[in-house]
């Protein structure tokens, strides 16, 4: 079984934490019963009176502390659907995954089913003891309170994440991550150019093709077990889809040669180092994690909301970023095994394809708006000054693209100045020159 996929399920799903805690709260009552009932008599006689409870008192505090604890879950429910609502409604259904997957709501609803089930258990084994000293009330009154720790721990999570200042950080945090992961050195060989005479040699061999068994959006690819496969089977490997494409069954996933044909091979292995699922994610998706701020940006401009500030917060983390990938970006598209032979080609995105899908929706829905348009050009001039030329070249290209989009003959004369301002920094930034018409 393949462990990445696994662990994605498992990392995405509800109820792993909570189903783990509650198998706890079984073994520790377990193993506090068996206290009660063998270690407590023993050592009664020299334990303080408050860690001991009467049958009567605990029975009537067992159900307290379950009503209390089922109430605080409720609560906690309501809460989460309040967010949800909230994060579809007026930032974006894709950050929807982001508050879900938080270990902090998943923890505090496993606290919350092992303070229930503790609870329960401990009154069911209750009403088959005779014994008048015990110890499991007091516990439970310490699950309790812990419980209610983390019902003030939730509250105030929820809370911080409805803050869109709060939300754009911990997106741009994790999408930082994403792209110090992708680019970080690997176990197996990467390069960004190959001999093409190795290249038309590879390709002479007879060739085959690895068709999609399911449709889907291409979540992620186990590369170096991917090679190891292509070596033990002594191939060489290129890919038709790229990471956060969708793909359709049937359709031709890689094309792969082999020297030696007479070998039979069983293709459809291939797919299980590919993780294919119903929506995008961020395990290594640089574009959609950057495309979670797009779309708050471009929510935020919407007549309905009308928040151009938020805008620019998002295009400021966006533009940090763009500079943040430039420093590490590098095309890579060949990957060889230890020996250094060619096994896998990738097409890569290019830069300025990051460029274009990040900013390319604030053109079409903020033009009108000055505020937006200089924040995108002013965040072209922070990614610039900062680069080497190539970087320099796309971001100029790109800029004179968004700047094309600015009727600057209807601005009023302060706004063009402001504009013109901005637009020449990242000029100079870029070595070139810029001139606009002027507002009549």
């Amino acid at each position: 079984m393949n462990r990445e996929k696994i662990w994605v399920k498992v990392r995405d799903s509800f109820w792993f934490l909570p189903t783990l805690y509650s198998l706890i709260s079984i073994i520790s009552v377990i193993l506090i019963s068996f206290v009660d009932l063998w270690i407590v008599p023993q050592v009664q006689e020299s334990m303080p009176k408050i860690f001991l409870t009467e049958k009567s008192v605990a029975t009537t505090l067992y159900g307290s502390l379950i009503t209390s604890i089922l109430t605080m879950t409720t609560i906690s429910f309501s809460t989460i659907m309040v967010v949800l609502t909230t994060y579809s409604t007026q930032f974006s259904p894709r950050t929807l995954q982001d508050f879900m997957k938080s270990r902090v709501t998943q923890h505090v609803l496993g606290v919350y089913s092992f303070g229930f089930i503790f609870a329960l258990v401990n009154l069911l084994l209750l009403g088959g003891t005779q014994k008048k000293g015990l110890v499991s009330p007091f516990l439970t009154v310490v699950v309790s309170i812990i419980c209610l720790g983390f019902f003030i721990l939730f509250i105030h999570h929820s809370s911080r994440f409805l803050q869109v200042n709060n939300l754009i950080g911990d997106i741009r945090k994790t999408t930082s991550n994403v792209i110090a992961n992708t680019f970080k050195e690997k176990s197996y060989n990467e390069s960004t150019e190959w001999d093409e005479k190795d290249l038309e040699s590879l390709k002479q061999n007879s060739q085959g093709v690895i068709f999609a068994n399911e449709s889907g959006y291409l979540q992620g690819m186990q590369m170096g077990l991917f090679i190891q496969w292509a070596v033990k089977n002594d191939l060489f490997i290129e890919a038709n889809t790229l990471i956060g494409d969708y793909i359709q069954k049937g359709m031709p996933l890689f094309y792969y040669w082999k020297e030696d044909s007479s070998e039979e091979i069983k293709p459809e292995q291939a797919l299980q180092y590919i993780i294919v699922g119903n929506e995008r994610t961020d395990i290594q998706d640089i574009e959609f994690s950057i495309q979670k701020l797009v779309e708050i940006a471009v929510k935020a401009i919407s007549p309905s909301i009308n928040d151009p500030h938020t805008a620019v917060n998002c295009i400021n983390r966006i533009g940090s970023l763009l500079a943040e990938l430039g420093s590490v970006y590098e095309p890579i598209r060949y990957y060889a095994d230890d020996s250094n032979n060619l096994r896998l080609k990738i097409e890569p995105r290019e830069f300025h394809d990051y460029l274009y899908t990040s900013f390319y929706q604030m053109r079409i829905y903020g033009s009108h708006d000055f505020s937006v348009m200089n924040g995108v050009i002013e965040a072209l001039y922070k990614i610039s000054v900062v680069h080497d030329e190539k970087i320099k070249e796309d971001v100029w290209r790109f800029g004179r693209y968004m700047m094309k989009a600015v009727d600057t003959k209807s601005m009023d004369q302060l706004d063009f100045e402001y504009f013109d301002k901005q637009a020449q920094k990242l000029a100079s930034a870029c070595n070139k020159t810029v001139q606009f018409p002027r507002p009549y």
